[in-house]
């Protein structure tokens, strides 16, 4: 931890426990416990404040969330001590409770506390002369192997064996993040592009703000198995509208993204044994136009389990002139060849196997030359040298055609600074 937040994180439980009035010291575990409940507390706002203003941090009150399933929680991380630390940041006047959290037992469904800092809690953070989103490092130990599956109409996340699979992933999935934990992806844009920015993140409730601390990756597999899903997620970058990703950079670097043309179409084709051909899979369906949204549906009728006769949530038709059955069948005689792959649930499949091709290219370029590749689904974002030589196209390409026996052509975006 900085040196500056260890001074602050032990001056504030002195304060604490001046206030609590104990009868006796809380013992060497305990202590230890409560030290690290402020710790977490107090890195959520002070990475916050160079995140977005009036930023909130969160905390779940609810003890039974302690001590379930252990591979997923920190174990330094108890109901007890770090319940006390939040009473006493509150007490101390340090901190605010913003939404006080909640649980349907019916549903299962609730939120948890958020709370803000203070002014002089934010006057004793502009004290600290480090940069919190370079000097909070990334916690390598945690779990990033990640299993769900649906339990009583709620995804989950649940316990697995640690097979000598599931060990080779967690090994590998260690090498990619040691490689990007050295490394500082940044975007280099504006300051006064930063707020806009993160407020338009936000309005997506599917998206989290920019935080330039989360560099480390984890794996989440689908359906209770590990040949479903198996994307690499939480990675800040991901969270970054397209059109922004070009102005990311790697240790201050410009750098290129390239991407698959077209991956989805052209894995389902090729496991119906049929031809794609070479005309756009989205823009023969009218003719190009609304090809965004045509993508989308046509994922979406991939992914899904059930015949889709009403319109997905995320799909939004409001700025065109035909309802959902209408895109639907054009999608569907457009692609006849593969008319019985839609609505079959291939959609966490194909995910498997792209993010099989994605730790692939990851891992060769940690391996040969420790360069950190940032994944986004079946895209990949490296540092201009080894995009302009060509590496990282041809390392996509093997990729694909290891696992298929067949070509295909990726895209590359050219990287700006500003």
């Amino acid at each position: 931890m900085n040196e500056h937040l260890t001074d602050i994180v032990n001056r504030l439980a002195s304060q604490i426990t001046e206030q609590e009035g104990r009868d006796r010291k809380r013992n060497s575990e305990a202590q230890a416990n409560f030290l690290h409940g402020i710790e977490h507390l107090i890195i959520q706002l002070w990475k916050g404040t160079q995140i977005h203003e009036g930023f909130e941090g969160g905390i779940n009150k609810r003890a039974g969330w302690y001590s379930e399933n252990s591979r997923y929680r920190d174990p330094n991380l108890t109901y007890k001590q770090t319940v006390a630390a939040y009473d006493g940041l509150i007490k101390l006047g340090l901190v605010q409770e913003t939404q006080r959290g909640y649980l349907n037992r019916e549903t299962l469904e609730g939120k948890i506390t958020r709370f803000a800092a203070n002014d002089e809690l934010l006057s004793v953070f502009s004290d600290i002369k480090d940069d919190p989103f370079k000097a909070i490092q990334p916690d390598l130990s945690s779990e990033s192997i990640i299993l769900r599956d649906k339990i009583d109409g709620k995804k989950q996340q649940i316990d697995y064996l640690d097979t000598p699979g599931v060990n080779e992933m967690r090994h590998n999935l260690l090498l990619i993040n040691k490689c990007l934990k050295a490394h500082y992806p940044d975007i280099r844009i504006r300051d006064d592009e930063w707020l806009p920015l993160q407020e338009r993140i936000m309005a997506d409730p599917k998206k989290q703000p920019i935080d330039l601390t989360r560099r480390k990756l984890v794996r989440i597999f689908s359906e209770g198995r590990f040949d479903r899903g198996g994307r690499f997620y939480r990675g800040w970058w991901e969270n970054v509208p397209s059109e922004y990703r070009k102005y990311i950079t790697i240790d201050g670097k410009r750098t290129n993204e390239y991407d698959y043309s077209q991956l989805n179409p052209h894995m389902v084709y090729i496991l119906r044994e049929k031809e794609l051909g070479s005309e756009d899979a989205y823009g023969r369906v009218f003719d190009g136009e609304h090809r965004d949204l045509v993508k989308e549906a046509f994922n979406a009728m991939v992914q899904s389990a059930t015949p889709l006769l009403k319109e997905p949530r995320d799909i939004d038709l409001s700025k065109v002139d035909f309802d959902w059955p209408f895109l639907r069948q054009a999608i569907l005689d457009a692609h006849k060849p593969i008319q019985d792959m839609f609505f079959k649930g291939h959609g966490n499949y194909l995910q498997y196997i792209d993010s099989v091709m994605a730790e692939d290219i990851m891992l060769k370029f940690v391996k040969s030359e420790f360069v950190p590749v940032l994944p986004v689904h079946d895209s990949f974002i490296v540092h201009y040298g080894h995009g302009e030589l060509g590496e990282l196209e041809e390392d996509m390409r093997r990729a694909f055609h290891g696992h298929f026996k067949k070509d295909i052509k990726v895209k590359e975006e050219i990287g700006v600074m500003l």
